[in-house]
């Protein structure tokens, strides 16, 4: 992915010992680092020299800031690409060489409140993201769980809720942060990211299904037909998987990653709610790689929560 490729390109140039903490550009396909300020105007010359040879690269420039934009057929080519990687798309080696405990299980419904559960999950996600960020884990002996002396809430918000929606929520919280309610959890609303990010899985896999039914689906590629602004936004936001992945991880906050992926579900659903998805006429072989790209990343996202990616909703 290209957020992978780019951090693997700087390293290459600058040495391994500097981290490029990417960021987004001013524009889709764009890419931001602070590493200019951490190394010299000779190292800054070698650096921006090397990435220019790199055919994907369209500029890279150092205006204080390094700013790094690919080329359109490499931002478009994410959707071929993530599409046949699978899960995989979301792995990088960002975290290669690390180490990170991680419990055998979090029990979520026998914590004893609500901050025991998030942290119990926090524990268990960041682990999982590291080792998709290439880190190694060390499993922790299970610990005997024994039942809350007094009721806890969480098992009446998964019965009422469910505990995809539990999860998510819990996975999205920030520590300290409000403790989720199972009444707005449980709503089938877009504003409810709980709902939004499955919601989103599921309207790409709709796409994909709709066109099956006509006899219609993924071909030949041709970049330069995905041009509209949802479409390159969308591609975009598809392109930082790996890195919010390795940024979560490295933070220790699961919660990041849930907020990304709450961005790329609204990306989804706006682009499939664009006439170039739900119209026959428009509909085309670059469109439905999008589509599939789409439902690959967010599933690949909310397995690394542990979430179901729902195909209908």
């Amino acid at each position: 992915m290209i957020t992978a490729e780019l951090r693997r390109a700087i390293l290459a140039a600058a040495g391994h010992d500097h981290d490029p903490l990417l960021r987004p550009g001013p524009q889709p396909g764009s890419y931001t680092s602070s590493l200019p300020f951490r190394i010299n105007q000779e190292e800054q010359k070698a650096l921006t020299e090397r990435l220019r040879t790199e055919p994907w690269i369209a500029t890279a420039e150092i205006d204080g800031y390094l700013t790094v934009t690919v080329t359109h057929d490499a931002l478009a080519t994410e959707a071929v690409r993530i599409t046949e990687a699978g899960p995989a798309c979301a792995a990088s080696d960002a975290l290669v060489g690390r180490t990170t405990p991680s419990p055998a299980r979090a029990h979520l419904t026998a914590a004893p409140d609500w901050p025991s559960a998030r942290a119990a999950l926090a524990v268990q996600l960041t682990a999982r993201l590291a080792a998709t960020a290439g880190a190694t884990i060390i499993f922790l002996a299970e610990r005997t769980v024994v039942p809350p002396p007094a009721p806890s809430p969480v098992p009446a918000a998964v019965a009422y809720a469910g505990l995809d929606a539990v999860r998510f929520a819990l996975a999205a919280t920030p520590p300290g942060g409000a403790p989720p309610k199972a009444e707005v959890i449980a709503r089938h609303v877009l504003d409810n990211p709980a709902y939004a990010v499955r919601y989103a899985h599921a309207a790409a896999a709709a796409v994909l299904r709709w066109a099956a039914s006509l006899d219609s689906g993924p071909g030949g590629f041709r970049p330069r037909l995905l041009t509209a602004p949802p479409e390159l936004a969308l591609l975009d936001a598809l392109s930082w998987l790996p890195e919010r992945v390795a940024m979560a991880a490295r933070r220790g906050r699961p919660d990041e990653f849930a907020g990304y992926l709450a961005e790329l579900a609204a990306r989804t659903i706006d682009t499939m709610s664009t006439t170039g998805f739900t119209t026959i006429s428009s509909i085309s072989s670059e469109r439905l790689w999008l589509a599939d790209a789409a439902r690959t990343g967010l599933a690949a996202g909310l397995r690394l929560l542990g979430v179901d990616p729902p195909e209908r909703i």
